[in-house]
C-alpha cells in the first residue's frame, strides 16, 4: 500500500503564522496527525493494521528524533554533495573524477571538509536500521524500503523550501508502487491459467494428430484400391484392343477368301456359257450337216461368229473389270453389322476409360491436397515442438536407482515432476549435491583398510571423473607390471597403499580418501565400479583380467580380419570377426554388438563400414551406448546364466560337497578341462587345491556368491547344443 499526501496548499499550513519555520516537534505532530487520518481511511487498511502502522511509525520517528536531536535548524548545509557519504557498500562502478566535480568543488576538498552533523546523524540512523535487518526474511526488502522512507520523510520535513515538491514526488512514487503491487497480485492467477491452457493445447494437438492420422490412413487405403481398379481396367482395355485387332485380321482374311470365291465363280460361269454356246453350235451344225452349205455363206457365218466372239470377249472383260470387287449382299450386311458392334464396344470402352481418367485425376488432386495438409500440419507440429519445453525422460532414472525399473515404477507412480526430482535425490544418496570439503579420518585400527588409516581431518581433492579413470588405469598398469616381476598376484588394497606412498608421499591419505569418494560418486561407470568392488574385496581381481583378455582377444581378431590395416571393416566382415571371437554367442547378441558399434561411429561417409578402433575408446562421456560396456554386460549375463544352470543342476540341496560340485560342472559344461574345474571348486570352497579332500560341505548360496564374484565362464556349448 503506497502513501498518499494532502494537496500542496495544505503543506503550507505547517508554517507558522508569523512567517517563521515550525519546529521539528510541530512538524512531526502535524505529519503524525495527517498519516493517522490517511491510514484510517477505509479504502486502504483495516483498523487493527492502521493502529499497528501508526504505532510503528511513531516509534520510528521517536528513534530518528532521538538520534538526530533537537539541534537541527531546518536549513540545509552547503557541504559539498559530491563527497563520499556511502551508507552501505554498492556494486556500481565508481564515477570518474570529472563526474565528482559539482559546483566547482573538486576532490581536493574531500579530505579537508567534514560532513554536516545533520547528514551524519541521518546516515548513522539509516546504517543502524539497515544493519538490524535480517536479509533472510521474505520481507527484508520491504523493511529496508521503510527505513529509507522514514529518513526521506524526515529529510522532507527539514527541507522547507522544496518540501511540497518532494512530498508530491514521494506521493507519486508510493502510488505507483501500490499500483504495481496490485497489478502483481492481479496477474498471479494467470500463471496457473497459462499452465492449464498449455495442457489443453497439447491435448488438442494430440487429438488432431490422431484424427488426421486416421484420415490419412483411410485415404491411402482408398488410393491403393483405386489404383488396383485402374490397373484392372487397363488390363481389360488392352484385352479388348487385342480382340479387336484379331477380329480385324479375321475380317481381312475372310474378305480375301471372298474375293477368291467370287473370281472362281465368275470364271466358272464364263466357262459354262462357252460350253453352252459350243453345244448350241454343235447341235446347229449337226442339224445342217446333211445339207450342203455354200462355202461363201459358211465363210460369212464364220466371220460373224468370230466378230460375236470378240464382242463377247470384250464385254466379258468389261464385266470382270466392273464387278471384280463386288461381294454378296449377305456377306456385306454381316460384316457391316459386326463392324457396328465393334464400334459400339469401342465407344463404351472409351467412355469408361475417360471416366476412369477423370476419377484418377480427381484422386491425384485429392492426394496432392492431403499431402499439402500433411506437410503443413507437420511444419506446425515441429514449430510447436520447438517452442515447448521437452519433458524429461524419467525412465532413465531406473538405471541409477537400486532395484531397477520395477522399484522406480513403484516410487514414481502418480507423482509430479517436482516430486520425482525429490524422490530421485533421496534415492541417489551417494551423489551429494555439494561435495565435502574435508573428510573425517577413520582411524588407524586393524578394521580400517590400510590406505585409509589416518586420524584427523583430510582435505577433499574433488577429483573429476576423467582424473579418476586415468589414475585407475595407471594403478592397474603398475600392478600388472609388479605382479609379473614378482611372479605372484598381490591384493589390490596393499598395492594401492604402496602406490599412493610412492607417487604422493605426504598427500597419500588425501589421494586415498579422494579416490574412494570419487569411486563412490561415479559408481555408475562400469570401469570405476569394478575397480572399487575389487578394492573393497567384493569382486575377485581375476574378473578385471578376464575382461582385459576378452577385449584384447576381440581386438586381435578384428586386426587379423583387417587385411588393409585401415582400422575399419565392412559390416559383414565385422559380423564374421565377432562370430569367430565369440563362438558361444547367439545371433541376437551379435546383432546387439553391431548396433552398439554403429551407434558409436558418429558421422561416416560409408554407412556400411565400421571403424573398430573407435570402439575401444570407452571413456568418451558423450557415448550413449558403449560397445565395450555392452560386451561386459553380455559377459556378466552369460556368467549369471551359467551359474543358474549350475544351481539348477545341484537341485534342492542346501549344502554341496566337492564331488557333487565337480560332477555338476562337468554336466553343464562337458568341454571344460579338469584344471579349470578344480580352480572353480577352490574359489567356491575358499581353499587350496591340496585341502579339497578334507573340505566340509558348504552352503550352496555361499558357494554361488563366491563364484559370482570370481572369474567364472562357460568354455564350450551346453549338452543340448552338442
Amino acid at each position: 500500500v503506497g502513501f498518499s499526501y494532502r494537496p500542496l496548499s495544505c503543506m503550507n499550513d505547517t508554517m507558522q503564522k508569523d512567517g517563521k519555520l515550525p519546529t521539528l516537534q510541530q512538524v512531526s505532530e502535524r505529519q503524525d496527525s495527517f498519516m493517522g487520518d490517511y491510514f484510517f481511511s477505509p479504502h486502504y487498511l483495516s483498523s487493527s493494521l492502521v493502529l499497528g502502522l501508526r504505532h510503528q511509525q511513531q516509534s520510528n520517528h521517536a528513534k530518528l528524533k532521538g538520534a538526530i536531536g533537537e539541534s537541527c535548524t531546518g536549513h540545509l548545509s552547503t557541504w559539498p554533495a559530491h563527497l563520499s557519504s556511502q551508507i552501505v557498500p554498492q556494486t556500481r562502478k565508481p564515477h570518474s573524477p570529472t563526474e565528482n566535480k559539482i559546483h566547482g568543488c573538486g576532490e581536493e576538498f574531500s579530505s579537508s571538509v567534514s560532513k554536516p552533523r545533520f547528514l551524519e546523524q541521518l546516515e548513522t540512523y539509516l546504517r543502524k536500521e539497515l544493519q538490524s535487518l535480517d536479509p533472510s526474511k521474505p520481507n527484508a526488502q520491504e523493511l529496508k524500503l521503510q527505513a529509507y522512507q522514514e529518513v526521506f520523510e524526515y529529510f522532507i520535513e527539514d527541507f522547507k523550501t522544496y518540501k511540497p515538491l518532494l512530498s508530491a514526488i514521494k506521493n507519486e512514487y508510493d502510488i505507483t508502487l501500490a499500483y504495481l503491487r496490485n497489478q502483481i497480485r492481479t496477474l498471479e492467477p494467470l500463471k496457473a491459467m497459462v499452465v492449464t491452457v498449455s495442457e489443453q493445447c497439447n491435448q488438442k494437438i494430440l487429438a488432431l494428430r490422431e484424427n488426421e492420422r486416421a484420415e490419412i490412413k483411410a485415404l491411402k487405403q482408398e488410393k491403393v484400391q483405386l489404383l488396383k481398379r485402374i490397373d484392372q481396367l487397363r488390363e481389360n482395355q488392352l484385352g479388348l484392343q487385342a480382340q479387336l485387332a484379331r477380329m480385324q485380321e479375321d475380317l481381312a482374311h475372310q474378305y480375301l477368301l471372298y474375293r477368291d470365291e467370287a473370281d472362281s465363280r465368275k470364271l466358272l460361269i464364263s466357262e459354262i456359257n462357252e460350253m453352252r454356246f459350243l453345244e448350241d453350235d454343235l447341235k446347229h451344225l449337226q442339224t445342217q450337216a446333211v445339207a450342203v452349205e455354200d462355202p461363201v455363206k459358211m465363210k460369212l457365218a464364220l466371220k460373224v461368229a468370230r466378230e460375236d466372239l470378240t464382242r463377247l470377249q470384250v464385254e466379258l472383260n468389261c464385266m470382270k473389270a466392273d464387278y471384280g470387287e463386288v461381294v454378296p449382299r449377305r456377306d456385306f450386311a454381316a460384316l457391316e453389322r459386326n463392324h457396328k458392334e465393334a464400334l459400339a464396344k469401342k465407344a463404351t470402352l472409351q467412355k469408361d476409360f475417360d471416366q476412369l481418367k477423370e476419377e484418377y485425376d480427381t484422386l491425384l488432386d485429392i492426394h496432392k491436397q492431403v499431402s499439402d495438409q500433411r506437410d503443413k500440419v507437420s511444419t506446425e507440429l515441429e514449430h510447436i515442438k520447438g517452442r515447448l519445453t521437452p519433458r524429461p525422460q524419467w525412465q532413465k532414472c531406473a538405471e541409477v536407482v537400486s532395484g531397477g525399473a520395477d522399484r522406480w515404477h513403484l516410487l514414481s507412480e502418480g507423482l509430479s515432476s517436482d516430486q520425482l526430482v525429490d524422490v530421485l535425490l533421496a534415492e541417489i544418496g551417494g551423489k551429494d549435491i555439494k561435495e565435502k570439503e574435508f573428510f573425517d579420518g577413520l582411524g588407524k585400527g586393524d578394521a580400517v583398510p590400510v590406505y585409509l588409516r589416518y586420524e584427523g581431518a583430510i582435505k577433499n581433492l574433488k577429483l573429476k571423473k576423467i582424473e579418476i579413470v586415468d589414475k585407475i588405469k595407471d594403478i592397474w598398469k603398475e600392478k600388472v607390471s609388479a605382479d609379473q616381476q614378482k611372479g605372484e598376484r598381490r591384493s589390490l588394497d596393499e598395492f594401492f597403499h604402496e602406490y599412493l606412498q610412492k607417487k604422493h608421499a605426504d598427500s597419500a591419505s588425501k589421494w586415498g580418501y579422494s579416490i574412494q569418494e570419487g569411486c563412490r560418486l561415479y559408481r555408475d561407470d562400469d570401469f570405476i565400479n569394478l575397480f572399487f568392488n575389487i578394492l573393497t574385496g567384493k569382486v575377485d581381481e581375476g574378473v578385471y583380467h578376464s575382461q582385459i583378455h576378452l577385449i584384447s582377444h576381440l581386438l586381435k581378431e578384428l586386426m587379423h580380419s583387417d587385411s588393409s590395416e585401415k582400422g575399419s571393416l565392412s559390416k559383414d566382415k565385422f559380423r564374421q570377426a565377432l562370430s569367430r571371437a565369440f563362438p558361444l554367442k547367439n545371433q541376437e547378441q551379435i546383432e546387439e554388438l553391431i548396433q552398439a558399434a554403429e551407434s558409436q561411429q558418429g558421422h561416416l561417409e560409408d554407412l556400411n563400414t565400421i571403424n573398430y578402433e573407435v570402439l575401444f575408446s570407452e571413456f568418451a562421456e558423450d557415448q550413449v551406448v558403449n560397445f565395450l560396456t555392452l560386451l561386459r554386460k553380455q559377459a556378466t549375463a552369460e556368467k549369471q546364466k551359467y551359474l543358474a544352470a549350475l544351481t539348477k543342476e545341484l537341485g534342492s540341496r542346501t549344502e554341496v560337497k566337492v564331488a557333487d560340485l565337480r560332477t555338476a560342472f562337468q554336466r553343464i559344461d562337458p568341454t571344460v578341462d579338469p584344471q579349470t574345474v578344480e580352480r572353480y571348486i577352490c574359489l567356491a570352497f575358499q581353499m587350496e587345491k591340496e585341502d579339497l579332500e578334507q573340505a566340509a560341505p558348504v552352503d550352496v548360496n555361499s558357494a554361488m556368491q563366491r563364484l559370482l564374484a570370481a572369474d567364472v565362464k562357460r568354455t564350450g556349448p551346453g549338452p543340448k547344443e552338442d
